[in-house]
């Protein structure tokens, strides 16, 4: 039977390996042994080194009792160092995705750096979905009069929740309208689920329509989850009072006020989304250009970031009209290019 590569020969390989490209030298048991990680007897990384040398993976130069890699065995080296670097980007990814207060620390971190870096303010709105496509529905009965509704939608986020109904329904009658409800809906955006496709569905339902019309709204409501509630962060409103031409009077306490007020950075970053059309490219407003009366002495930058899977949100910065463009674009177009990296999903 082939020997198979075990976590203890991977060690040892590893080990061997790293030895030589630090030194050049062949590699003993001795020297192997040394290693802290490893607490294994000469003897046993002997056997071990014995099975991997029958296995192609090092050889012995003849005038050495030490032993090197084999292109084999750097092709396993390189293979694991691919694997585990894919390995990181996945738990990154699932790390700024899936949990949302360490994504929060990142976003808060980011406005940090990128207020440091340009001497402007900044703001980084929280992710939201944007054209959120359905993908699942699952209606299951718990109690007679009672069902509970699942909705998956894009980017899996999950809404559960329980509805009253007034029909009794069979598991057959319960196993259809979940049929219907997925074959009518999977792959739609709140856009497409008008007025046509709801019709139809109801008329499908026949004596259940009311039990889809319940349904809908839960669907509703989990595809537009996230954006009324939108978080915006923002860092480094005092450099305003840097620029003369934007703390004289009142208007630095306006911006400031601005900067500090959610629903106003909220309209700001829906004007953004509206007038960019889903587009990630940068943007530029300059005074009269910026959506929100308080900038009108500013200019704005701004830039939309996507995460994958309709999850989308937008990073601005705002200074002076004089502000420093070639800096400031530099400074974006380097972010968005680390979250490209970061986030986007293999094609």
């Amino acid at each position: 039977m082939a020997m198979e590569l075990d976590d203890r020969k991977v060690k040892i390989l590893k080990a061997i390996i790293k030895n030589y490209l630090e030194t050049g030298e062949p590699v003993g048991s001795r020297t192997i042994s040394k290693y802290s990680d490893l607490k294994l007897s000469s003897a046993t990384i002997r056997n071990e080194m014995s099975d991997l040398e029958d296995m192609g993976y090092i050889v012995q130069p003849h005038t050495s009792a030490g032993r090197i890699p084999s292109d084999k065995g750097y092709r396993f080296y390189v293979d694991q160092i691919e694997l585990e670097k894919d390995n990181e980007v996945s738990e990154f990814k699932e790390m700024m995705v899936q949990k949302v207060d360490k994504l929060e620390l990142v976003l808060r971190r980011m406005a940090q750096v990128l207020a440091n870096n340009t001497n402007y303010a900044a703001m980084i709105s929280g992710p939201s979905y944007h054209k959120t496509k359905l993908k699942f529905i699952q209606l299951s009965r718990m109690e007679e009069h009672k069902l509970l509704v699942v909705v998956v939608v894009e980017g899996n986020i999950i809404k559960n929740t329980m509805i009253d109904i007034s029909d009794s329904l069979t598991e057959e009658e319960l196993l259809n309208l979940n049929i219907l409800l997925n074959s009518s809906l999977n792959g739609l955006t709140i856009e497409e689920i008008n007025l046509d496709v709801i019709s139809k569905l109801k008329v499908d339902a026949g004596a259940h329509r009311e039990v889809v019309e319940l349904v809908l709204n839960e669907v509703a409501e989990a595809i537009r989850a996230g954006g009324e509630d939108l978080q915006i962060y923002t860092s480094g409103a005092t450099n305003i009072f840097k620029y003369p031409e934007l703390s004289e009077g009142d208007k630095a306490s306006r911006l400031i006020g601005t900067l500090e007020h959610q629903e106003v950075l909220q309209e700001f970053v829906a004007e953004v989304n509206a007038n960019s059309d889903g587009d990630s490219g940068i943007q530029v407003y300059i005074g009269d250009e910026t959506p929100v009366q308080s900038m009108k002495d500013c200019s704005v930058v701004t830039a939309n970031y996507d995460l994958g899977g309709g999850l989308r949100g937008t990073i601005g910065i705002i200074g002076p009209k004089r502000m420093d463009y070639e800096k400031v674009l530099r400074t974006m177009q380097n972010l968005m290019n680390q979250l490209d990296g970061a986030f986007k999903k293999d094609e």
